[in-house]
């Protein structure tokens, strides 16, 4: 079967599809489409950034995604948008120009499509200039003539009717693509199953398939690591894998919600947890990857993890009709492992309500505020009563070979008075709990350091100093 898919509204069949190439790599050497560009090939400079288009209802959902690490399945049933589809005379164009905000121009393409799902309304596009633009490196002009132009675009909705009407004729039933590998000689395939119910009949028969969401990770596998892979299943489409779910006991969240859908309700329950969502990655990013995907990769260093760990989530995962509930943390075995049968999925996540005597503070501490890699990231969630702690509950990444609770840290907290003394001592227990590495993103002795500091600065803001880099630059 072909991936068929909408540009510019005409409709695009592609037979002989590599599963794991990439949209950017079409768009250049197929399409001869060579105004997206391609920087870095792993999500992080976007100069190769595009619109998605999806159908929602009687709408298009667009959103920008870094094509360098899109790989052509995901393109199936949608609606893609490259610079040249605006012609050369959007206001968005127009206002970089106007403001001077393109030099060498490598990345202005990526910056103009940026701009544009924001003007158009596109997924994430309440957010600022500059946090839209997070995921958009320009090294020519330092930014402030693009952040001008992107302040003076205002709204430009779009007429997407004929898009609807189009994308409605595209939507298909599950797919199977088949793929010769001429080079290695071997046959590979992908499924594009259509509900969880089919992902879990499909995943129990095809158990040592890849399960690909918003390829966000294993993009880099292909396009860095230049790894083969062979049976894929995508499942970033699955309507049952991204519901929503609110009720006055928390939040159920399917495996497939992306980060910038979760960040609205996150934020909802507690204010920390949306300003971590809002640090994963640039937006294309987080227009693409998923919450599911950020746990069952299983890093040491997802930003997720130490955060639902301390709020005390839980998993549902699936293998065929069965269910069953853990608690996340078990959910983390060791380095690369996770207890998780063949065929089986996360389905979804469940994190509670966040108790009104609960002390929240959540961190990321990385060499750069945005789009960077977590060199430890701590949540600390202390219920505080009559002044003293009644529980502890510490988790970290970028400490341990899997997210991690501070049990030692805990065990002191759990029943003392709420001091600075306490806190101190927790900090100072935390190389019973922890034995980090050292490796490019920070020292052992570092990683340690800063992760006590995270747990004596709850009792600092408790005191009103301002503690936040941001606070303090726009103090």
């Amino acid at each position: 079967m072909s991936v068929r898919f909408l540009l510019d509204g005409e409709v695009i069949a592609l037979d002989e599809v590599d599963p794991t190439g990439t949209v950017l790599e079409m768009l250049r050497m197929r399409l001869r489409r060579t105004g997206t560009k391609e920087g870095c090939a792993e999500g992080d400079c976007g100069a190769c950034t595009v619109l998605l288009g999806e159908l929602q209802g009687d709408e298009i959902l667009w959103r920008a995604v870094n094509s360098c690490i899109l790989f052509l399945p995901m393109l199936d049933g949608k609606a893609l948008l490259t610079v040249e589809s605006l012609g050369g005379g959007h206001p968005v164009q127009q206002q970089m120009v106007a403001h001077h905000g393109s030099q060498c121009g490598f990345c202005t393409p990526g910056i103009v499509m940026s701009l544009y799902g924001r003007a158009i309304g596109a997924l994430g596009a309440e957010q600022s200039v500059a946090d839209i633009l997070a995921g958009n490196l320009c090294r020519c002009t330092g930014y402030g003539p693009i952040l001008a132009a992107g302040e003076a675009v205002g709204r430009t909705p779009r007429d997407d009717s004929a898009t609807v009407a189009a994308l409605r004729a595209l939507q298909a039933p599950s797919t199977e693509l088949q793929f010769q590998d001429g080079l290695e000689g071997r046959e590979r395939r992908a499924f594009i199953p259509r509900s969880a119910d089919e992902l879990a009949v499909l995943y129990t028969r095809h158990p040592q398939a890849r399960l690909v969401a918003g390829a966000t990770d294993v993009g880099l596998w292909v396009t860095k690591q230049q790894r083969v892979l062979d049976d894929l299943i995508f499942i970033g489409d699955i309507p049952d894998l991204r519901l929503i779910e609110e009720t006055p006991e928390g939040v159920r969240l399917g495996a497939c919600v992306r980060y910038t859908e979760a960040q609205a309700v996150l934020t909802n329950l507690h204010p920390a947890l949306g300003e971590l969502v809002r640090r994963i990655g640039g937006a294309q990013v987080r227009n693409t990857g998923t919450l599911g995907g950020n746990i069952a990769n299983g890093s040491p260093i997802g930003d997720t993890p130490p955060a639902l760990i301390a709020l005390e989530a839980a998993l549902t995962l699936r293998q065929g009709g069965n269910r069953r509930q853990m608690a996340l943390e078990d959910f983390f075995i060791a380095y690369g492992k996770q207890d998780r049968q063949p065929g089986e999925f996360v389905e979804s996540i469940f994190i509670p309500r966040p108790r009104e005597t609960a002390l929240i503070a959540i961190s990321k501490l990385s060499k750069r505020f945005d789009s960077d890699i977590s060199a430890v990231c701590g949540a600390i969630n202390l219920q505080v009563e009559a002044g003293h702690i009644r529980v502890a509950r510490i988790a970290f990444g970028g400490m341990a070979a899997t997210p991690k609770r501070a049990r030692a840290a805990e065990a002191a907290l759990t029943g003392a008075a709420f001091n600075e003394a306490a806190l101190d001592q927790a900090a100072a227990l935390l190389a019973e709990d922890f034995a980090p590495l050292t490796d490019v993103r920070g020292s052992s002795a570092y990683r340690l350091a800063v992760a006590g500091n995270l747990l004596r600065r709850v009792w600092a803001e408790q005191q009103g100093e301002v503690m936040s880099v941001l606070e303090l630059a726009h103090g």
